[in-house]
């Protein structure tokens, strides 16, 4: 069974037990603002999980932009099993990671975890509010230093990803159904905040990422996502499913629930809205 979610409560009773530099776990805050990229670093400065280790979204997270791979353009396997290890992370550690925007941010990093091929990843439910609200600890020291590791050689890949290409032979000779994680405003054409063009990939549907969610931030029950899926999905099978967004990031809050309420093997386009709408050759729908 897939590792998806850890409860606050259960991350304090591991790392009381463990101690916050312990090599069996490594906490990553992985908390950012897509409009203000300091915003994280400075969320972490101000105060922190104990012993978590902060990840930047647009520098470490990322490969380098070209104008035509989109906004967060995976790393290789390679380069990301690399900071891994620069972290202490082994094929035996514990991942948790969180933010402070519902988990958005969190899964991205459990998809490139599970990409890499490491399967022992899961995401604070609730996030940054979850541990503050239940009264847990927290710090501004710096992480305890760790001893790098031997780069973690890639492993096979836990989930399957699908390129532009894919896509858009997709369009004429349908294989699968994309899901697109964005707000509903965003994916009719109405706005668009973040990208120069605006509109959907055609043929796709729309669950914005903000419907996993209960009120206060952490996860819909198994059930009651399951359910929400099957109504989208209508019939189809979780394998026939490619998720993307803007960017490739909130598409993999789409891909966690699905993995939360059973409905797993769907894919992600990892380039999606941002890498997809720089070239002006390739279609654009607008409305519901």
């Amino acid at each position: 069974m897939t590792m998806t979610l850890i409860s606050a409560a259960d991350l304090a009773g591991r790392l009381d037990a463990s101690g916050p530099g312990a090599s069996d776990i490594r906490v990553f805050d992985v908390r950012h603002d897509l409009t203000n990229h300091a915003a994280g670093r400075q969320a972490y400065d101000a105060g922190h999980i104990p012993g978590a280790r902060y990840l930047d979204h647009e520098t470490e997270l990322a490969a380098p932009r070209t104008g035509k791979n989109g906004r967060h353009p995976l790393p290789t396997r390679a380069e990301l099993g690399a900071l891994m290890a620069a972290h202490g992370v082994t094929p035996q550690t514990l991942v948790v990671a969180y933010d402070a925007s519902g988990g958005m941010y969190a899964a991205h990093l459990w998809w490139m975890l599970r990409w890499l091929g490491h399967e022992r990843v899961v995401v604070l439910d609730g996030g940054w509010q979850a541990w503050v609200a239940a009264g847990l600890p927290t710090t501004t020291d710096a992480a305890p230093a760790v001893r790098a590791g031997q780069p973690v050689e890639p492993g096979a890949p836990l989930v399957a990803s699908v390129d532009a290409q894919a896509v858009l032979d997709n369009i004429d000779r349908p294989a699968f159904t994309v899901i697109d994680a964005r707000a509903a405003n965003r994916y009719r054409g109405e706005v668009e905040p973040m990208d120069p063009v605006a509109g959907h990939i055609p043929g796709a549907l729309n669950r914005p990422n903000g419907e996993n969610l209960q009120a206060d931030g952490s996860f819909k029950s198994a059930e009651q996502l399951r359910a929400e899926f099957a109504g989208l999905l209508g019939g189809r099978d979780p394998g026939v499913i490619v998720h993307q967004c803007g960017s490739g990031i909130t598409a993999c809050h789409n891909l966690l629930a699905m993995e939360i309420a059973g409905l797993s093997g769907s894919r992600l386009y990892p380039g999606s809205w941002s890498e997809w709408c720089s070239d002006p050759s390739r279609p654009v729908a607008k409305g519901a």
